[in-house]
């Protein structure tokens, strides 16, 4: 294998001092009184070598890699990608690279991988916190770890982050099924979680409800379970409860409910889902969706950790972003 060209065969091969080519290559040559004409030459050596530095190296002297680590709930999910491509292209554009995975809701799973990161020096975290993670979320806010939070926060710990309006969002969604699609009877499919989006949707749902004099009903459904079962659950739900709409907490579970009229033929086309989602428009029941806003979401996120790493922070910064009521195509 062909030996990988470092600073120390340029500085040989050009006759000059390991410290100028380092010099140069830091951009550090117009402070250490280095001529243009010897950079020039310098930097188009190395541009016609195809040399290209040694990050870790290079991170060691400098205290930053140039990466950043996102850690999402599930990367396949259509939001979080969405989010994630955002991010990687913001990030770039500053300078940055992203290493991102999923967490998968384990705690465990997520506390090594923020470890895992943390031991590659990254110089900041974009997360969406699964339960149980203030300790070590804690921890890296005492080691000056520049940290974001989004789609959900963490209640004991003062952080920066990003969230849509979810409360909001789903007060205008479950209002817009009683009041302008007349619907009688609505009930709410969400998941066994205490995370703060989920709560804060549960609790416009009820807002809704209150105000329009409406009974609420509610099912809570476990994320990790056979997708069978879920489809059975959400049949049961619709069927014992004789509802004539429903709003769903996420669009996961809005495929899964849509699955379930299909299956079962269900009579119900009054429908609101948290979060878009392209596969909607492949069913024919029509689908009312909560869009959150990915670009504004995404700007907020890098420039805030971009601000916390160059040392520009005024305080945590907590951004609630409003959801759009996505009617037809």
């Amino acid at each position: 294998m062909k030996k990988r060209l470092s600073i120390s065969d340029i500085a040989k091969n050009l006759g000059i001092s390991v410290t100028t080519v380092s010099f140069i290559l830091n951009d550090k040559a117009k402070e250490k009184r280095i001529s243009d004409a010897l950079t020039r030459r310098v930097l188009e050596y190395v541009k016609n070598v195809g040399y290209k530095p040694n990050q870790l190296a290079k991170s060691l002297r400098t205290g930053k890699s140039k990466t950043l680590g996102l850690l999402v709930e599930d990367i396949s999910n259509i939001f979080f990608a969405n989010i994630a491509k955002q991010i990687e292209q913001k990030a770039y554009d500053h300078g940055y690279h992203i290493l991102y995975c999923s967490m998968n809701n384990d705690v465990n799973r997520a506390k090594e991988l923020i470890q895992l990161f943390h031991d590659r020096q990254i110089d900041g975290f974009i997360i969406a916190p699964t339960e149980g993670l203030s300790g070590v979320i804690s921890n890296l806010l005492k080691n000056n770890v520049p940290v974001v939070l989004f789609d959900r926060f963490l209640e004991d710990l003062d952080t920066n982050y990003v969230v849509s309006e979810n409360k909001q969002g789903a007060y205008m969604g479950s209002k817009y099924l009683l009041e302008d699609l007349k619907a009688t009877k609505v009930g709410m499919l969400t998941i066994n979680s205490a995370q703060t989006q989920m709560r804060s949707r549960l609790d416009g749902y009820m807002q809704a409800m209150d105000e329009l004099g409406r009974d609420a009903v509610i099912k809570k459904l476990q994320v990790d379970q056979p997708a069978e079962v879920t489809i059975d659950l959400v049949r049961d739900f619709i069927v014992d409860n004789k509802l004539d709409a429903v709003f769903f907490a996420t669009n996961y579970i809005a495929i899964a409910g849509l699955k379930a009229i299909k299956k079962y033929k269900l009579s119900i086309d009054k429908i609101v889902s948290f979060d878009d989602h392209v596969v909607f428009s492949l069913f024919q029941t029509p689908v009312i969706s909560l869009a959150q806003d990915i670009k504004g979401i995404s700007d907020h996120i890098i420039q805030i950790l971009i601000s916390e790493i160059n040392g520009k922070s005024k305080g945590c910064q907590h951004i609630v972003i409003p959801c759009e009521l996505k009617v037809g195509s």
